[in-house]
């Protein structure tokens, strides 16, 4: 099958398409590399996923050069593989959205591209609405007009602040509180209606608190270890008590294809499901991997924050067959053995 993912730079969306790759699927990924984190986490998947669709090897020689430089630079990128091909494109312009739909014939469109980070999206709400949102309605477009029946909406678990945990699918979301949360319930509601005006089949994926090697740099796991490693104070908002259903990239991305499915229009749970981890059990885990102790710089709780995330994920299993896999302290294991193998170069990215 022939699959459209947007976002195919980002941490989930890379490891999706690697999976999609492995089961001899072809993947057209997009991306407009904005800066909103280091690029050269961006660049360092594709070469990942340009290596294994046995992209052009001099291409690939100059993104790993890019990876390793001491600052970020973008190269142009073009990767064009039998399998594999890569494109620099924004879902926020939508004449270059419905242009890609008439080019190509997709089976079905994993919509992963998103910004993300509810601190950020309070100082710059417009892009997030504008992406999450709008970025969403130009790739429905493209589908309707086309005739592309499936998509995979990535979401998020922002949405359930306040409510009794574990959450819920059917918990009511109506009252987010960070312009994140609010742009993805955006997202939500649009496909919600494409699903009643053009009868397209779309699974909602709320995520929890991914993790995993190739980690974003803005994201708790990957910071915690990089300023543990490095003997950088450690940046603690809050006591470190509040406490979050950690869930594997590698579980995340199974999933997410799972929810490929026929389902009509449902919003799934994607989470650990087990009991919440704390920060401060992170924090102590990777310092005992590391041998060294944090230095913690604590600051005060954000108010856009909430105090725990819980799953309940028996809906995923029971619809789409999916139940996480991966344990949690074995995958803090895994983060900080990419950390330190690839430590070179991430220890100047900058978090």
């Amino acid at each position: 099958m022939k699959f459209l993912i947007s976002g195919v730079a980002g941490f989930i969306a890379s490891r999706t398409a690697l999976f999609l790759l492995e089961q001899g699927h072809e993947v057209v990924g997009i991306d407009n590399l904005n800066d909103y984190y280091d690029q050269r986490l961006k660049l360092h998947r594709l070469t990942t996923l340009g290596r294994f669709a046995s992209a052009d090897p001099e291409r690939l020689s100059i993104l790993e050069r890019s990876v390793r430089a001491d600052k970020e630079v973008v190269p142009h990128i073009d990767i064009d593989t039998p399998r594999f091909s890569f494109r620099n494109l924004d879902i926020e312009n939508k004449r270059d959205v419905l242009t890609l739909f008439e080019e190509h014939s997709f089976d079905a469109v994993l919509n992963l591209a998103a910004r993300a980070g509810v601190r950020y999206s309070m100082e710059n709400p417009d892009i997030y609405m504008m992406t999450n949102a709008m970025g969403t309605l130009h790739i429905l477009d493209g589908m309707k007009n086309t005739g592309v029946k499936k998509m995979v909406l990535a979401s998020t678990s922002s949405l359930y602040a306040g409510q009794e945990m574990p959450f819920t699918e059917d918990l009511a979301v109506n009252t987010p509180i960070s312009p994140y949360a609010a742009s993805k319930k955006a997202a939500e509601a649009l496909c919600y209606s494409y699903r009643h005006l053009y009868d397209l089949d779309i699974s909602v994926c709320r995520y929890f608190t991914v993790f995993g090697p190739m980690g974003r740099p803005d994201m708790s796991p990957f910071r915690f270890i990089r300023w543990i490693a490095e003997g950088e104070p450690l940046v603690l908002f809050g006591d470190g008590s509040q406490s979050r259903d950690f869930t594997h990239v590698d579980d995340i991305a199974r999933g997410t294809i799972a929810a490929l499915q026929p389902v009509g229009y449902e919003v799934f749970n994607l989470g650990g499901g087990n009991n919440p981890i704390s920060l401060k059990q992170f924090i102590a885990w990777v310092e005992e991997m590391l041998g060294k102790k944090a230095k913690i710089d604590r600051k005060p709780f954000h108010k856009a924050d909430v105090m725990e995330t819980w799953a309940d994920i028996s809906k995923a299993e029971r619809m789409l067959g999916w139940k996480p896999e991966e344990g949690i302290h074995e995958g803090v294991q895994q983060c900080v053995d990419w950390y330190l193998e690839n430590r070179d170069w991430l220890s100047k990215v900058r978090v």
